[in-house]
């Protein structure tokens, strides 16, 4: 349950401060609550974390720079290079990381598909 109440704590957050940017929708992929610009998914939240695809350089960067990000590994599995998960005490922590945010939409927009 504890998961759960942090899911929905996370999502309230990274609604009120995502989906105000231009372009961002929110849905769900693959049952997770999840933020699309441009109908790609550029985060999730999974079992309390958030999922957030970057640059293969930027994510790097991130988890050597920054305390809470790891790897992203849905269901036990690494994800890709370009997938990190952030973890925030608090859900409101995450609003410290707005710009993380933008950077994560910038490179979905522009990315080719895979």
């Amino acid at each position: 349950m504890v998961a759960d109440a942090l899911t929905s704590g996370h999502k309230a957050v990274l609604d009120l401060m995502l989906l105000k940017i231009p372009g961002v929708e929110g849905g769900e992929m693959g049952g997770l609550p999840a933020y699309f610009v441009k109908q790609k998914m550029f985060a999730c939240i999974y079992r309390g974390a958030v999922g957030l695809r970057l640059s293969a350089a930027a994510a790097a960067n991130l988890q050597f720079s920054m305390d809470g990000v790891s790897p992203f590994t849905p269901n036990g599995q690494i994800s890709t290079r370009e997938w990190v998960q952030i973890t925030r005490a608090t859900s409101a922590d995450y609003e410290k990381d707005l710009e993380i945010f933008k950077s994560s939409i910038d490179f979905v927009k522009t990315a080719k598909p895979r």
